[in-house]
């Protein structure tokens, strides 16, 4: 009996760890407008639900230097567009999060190689194709109930579509270091840039911290269950949505484990 009961309890803690470090994406897209000088052949909102992309339509692995073009993986945004998702899941608030990120949105820019190998050696100067290069030409607004809107300080918050190029061999729930810039990819192949990732799968880093209201003022969000990205100025393509997920749970919810398999066995 005593056995049942630790067979029970590990899987009680290996089912609880699974749940809680589950990937979690957009759900369901809300609302969308294309905007002016969006790309007629990616309209279709729905390619921003789930995982970020893993395969080109080459059947290439994406990578920094070869990122998401099919039309069912990204969507266009252009100046006045606009493109609102849900997440079954919220976003949660939380300090414990690398860099206090609390969730990526994942684009189609790429490092451009400076050397002309394309077949795998390329190398970085750190400039960028693909992206949105208007500093402040996007905004992301974060809200509990799908009414209320709050923005993300738009002099702290990245543009959407912009560094970090994404990568399918890394994590989507775990955020590129905010303070890397371009020129800490120059002269990097595409060994130098996954060291510079740390694991990561790239994508742009947003902090539920940075939300305000219309005055400008700090607005204290334990979460979010919707996101809205509007483009101000040039266009933005986005292809995912991941909710940043603390490694060092992890690291707890084993140790929980752990620590019913010491307390059954102690028992006996």
């Amino acid at each position: 009996m005593r056995k049942i009961r630790f067979v029970s309890l590990a899987l009680a803690g290996s089912l609880f760890v699974s749940h809680a470090l589950r990937a979690q994406y957009a759900d369901a897209v809300i609302s969308y407008t294309a905007g002016s000088g969006a790309n007629a052949n990616f309209i279709n909102p729905s390619a921003a639900l789930g995982a970020p992309s893993r395969i080109n339509p080459f059947g290439e692995t994406v990578d920094p230097f070869d990122p998401p073009y099919g039309t069912n993986q990204i969507v266009s945004l252009g100046a006045g567009g606009s493109l609102t998702l849900r997440l079954d899941t919220p976003v949660a608030n939380d300090p414990s999060h690398p860099f206090g990120a609390d969730f990526i949105i994942f684009g189609n820019a790429g490092f451009v190689i400076t050397n002309g190998d394309f077949s795998g050696g390329g190398i970085t100067d750190g400039a960028l194709f693909g992206n949105n290069p208007n500093v402040g030409g996007t905004l992301v607004s974060v809200s509990v109930d799908g009414v209320n809107f709050f923005r993300l300080d738009p002099s702290r918050a990245p543009v959407v579509d912009g560094l970090y190029p994404p990568d399918a061999n890394g994590n989507p729930q775990v955020p590129v270091n905010p303070a890397l810039v371009r020129g800490d990819f120059a002269g990097r192949d595409l060994g130098g840039i996954r060291l510079n990732y740390n694991g990561s799968a790239g994508g742009t880093p947003f902090d539920l911290d940075d939300a305000i209201d219309g005055s400008g003022n700090h607005v204290n969000l334990p979460g979010a269950s919707f996101v809205r990205i509007d483009v101000l100025q040039g266009v933005s393509e986005i292809d995912a949505l991941s909710v940043v997920v603390p490694e060092p749970a992890a690291s707890l919810l084993v140790a929980v484990g752990a620590g019913l398999f010491w307390m059954t066995r102690r028992r006996k």
